[in-house]
């Protein structure tokens, strides 16, 4: 079997990149290499900017109803490829297809989100603000943009990002995560399909030396990340210092409280859902719950749950969560799993050493269930980002809230209860971006703005929503006042009939 080569993609064109430096993208679930990814070179980076630029100096001046329309085509073509779409993701993630053809539906929302573009840009107008003086705004597209995205979810986050930076009139250049390329590859070969014209959106892949060169760099004037808190806090310093605009959505520790109230069998479904899905590889899975008062009964029904769920290939439609993301991903989680045990916690699942039946080589790792849980233990201080579910026993609502605020993450959290005077003393005390009230993970709707908080994210303003349309934006404020020509029937005015 022939192994693909990803290209980049410039100037309307994918291009074979002639670096020396390419990585193996492999099956998570065989270990199999299904396609090779170049890291470029420094100078393949800067002609891919030097694209972005060059098309922005037209891209700005296309009508805003034909960049809706491009948006429109974009979401149709995703919606025929989704099959296709889910299918790659679940190659070289290893996420199941449900996960996977779920992903491409959030991924599709935002481009939805696009296609209200001629409203969504318009200004705000004061007519008579002064005597003959209107004052009025206009949000105007920055230049060059870019992205650097996260391996666990290949279209979702390029859509968080360059269908709102384009449609608002920027130039773009993405860098996608050199583990699971081929997925974004391909919704990229789509948006020239629906007619993004050359230069607008750009391809490169690499590393740090890569991202650096990207937050370093004068042209790109507004960076989006999402990822890890370590990279993320690396680079948006060098983003500052270079004078540019930034958002970094981090890294999270997400908790679900589950009050005595809540409907039982719900809120477990709900959470086992939310811990282990994609194989807990998810910036707001829920990988914390914490049992209020009577609800703490409920643990062996949380561990008779988390047995019962199904590990396999992501190809296994009927399977809860497939493989991690690589080997070294599986060496920390089990190491992490160790720890826990090492310092006092509680273990009553245990997916360590987790084998598949003709699937000995998947970086699989079982539902993990810890309880006995406390702050200060390496399970609960870290992001595990893998089907690890640590359980936190408290008396009191208030007990809970406080827990939650002092951790240092703000991105989401959740709660189970029946009572509306509970979730909304909840929603008002808790100090975290995104709420979810029977909901268990958080993740707005598209025309909503995602809004993590605290250590998880630098920056004012966060991906989607109204605040997507601010960031990729600059707002100029016009103050005019015209007055009448003292002679009309000479010089420039003569053709002016008042």
């Amino acid at each position: 079997m022939s192994v693909r080569e990803i290209p980049m993609y410039i100037d309307g064109q994918p291009v074979m990149s002639q670096s020396q430096d390419w990585r193996d993208v492999v099956n998570p679930a065989t270990q199999e290499v299904v396609a090779r990814v170049p890291f470029c070179t420094a100078e393949e980076v800067e002609r891919a900017i030097a694209s972005a630029k060059a098309a922005f100096k037209q891209w700005r001046k296309v009508p805003l109803g034909k960049r809706m329309r491009i948006m429109l085509k974009l979401q149709a073509l995703i919606r025929e490829n989704t099959a296709e779409l889910a299918a790659l993701i679940t190659e070289e993630h290893g996420k199941t297809l449900p996960d996977a053809e779920g992903e491409v539906g959030r991924g599709l929302e935002v481009v939805e989100h696009a296609c209200s573009i001629t409203s969504l840009q318009l200004g705000e107008l004061a007519e008579n603000a002064a005597n003959e003086v209107d004052v009025y705004t206009m949000h105007q597209p920055l230049g060059v943009g870019a992205g650097i995205t996260a391996f666990n979810f290949p279209i979702m986050l390029p859509c968080f990002m360059f269908p709102l930076a384009i449609a608002t009139g920027n130039t773009f250049v993405l860098k996608p995560s050199e583990q699971d390329p081929s997925s974004t590859m391909r919704l990229v070969e789509l948006a020239h399909e629906a007619g993004i014209p050359a230069g607008v959106l750009n391809v490169v892949h690499g590393g740090p030396d890569v991202a650096n060169q990207i937050a370093d760099h004068q042209d790109i004037k507004a960076l989006s990340f999402i990822g890890s808190s370590h990279v993320g806090s690396l680079l948006y310093n060098r983003a500052a210092a270079a004078g540019k605009r930034m958002q970094a959505m981090m890294g999270a520790k997400n908790h679900c409280v589950v009050m005595p109230d809540a409907n039982r069998s719900q809120a477990i479904d709900s959470l086992l859902g939310s811990a282990f899905g994609a194989a807990g590889q998810r910036c707001m899975a829920n990988s914390v719950v914490v049992l209020v008062g009577e609800a703490r009964e409920w643990l062996k029904d949380i561990e008779e749950g988390a047995r019962s769920m199904k590990v396999g290939p992501g190809t296994q439609r009927d399977a809860d969560l497939g493989p991690v993301v690589s080997p070294q991903a599986k060496e920390r989680v089990e190491r992490l799993i160790t720890a826990g045990e090492k310092e006092g916690a509680t273990l009553l699942v245990d997916g360590r050493g987790y084998t598949v039946e003709g699937y000995p080589e998947g970086n699989f790792v079982g539902p993990t269930l810890f309880a006995d849980v406390t702050a200060d233990m390496t399970i609960y201080r870290e992001e595990i980002f893998g089907p690890v579910l640590c359980v936190v026993s408290v008396e009191t609502l208030d007990e809970a809230i406080d827990f939650i605020n002092a951790n240092p993450n703000g991105n989401g959290t959740s709660i189970f209860t029946n009572s509306g005077w509970i979730a909304r003393r909840f929603e008002t005390d808790i100090d975290v971006g995104q709420i979810g009230i029977n909901v268990p993970i958080p993740v707005p709707v598209a025309y909503f703005s995602f809004t993590g908080s605290r250590a998880s994210k630098l920056g004012d303003l966060g991906p989607n929503g109204k605040q997507a349309i601010a960031f990729w934006t600059q707002t100029k404020t016009v103050t005019a006042r015209w007055f009448e020509p003292e002679n009309v029937s000479s010089g420039i005015n003569s053709t002016i009939s008042l």
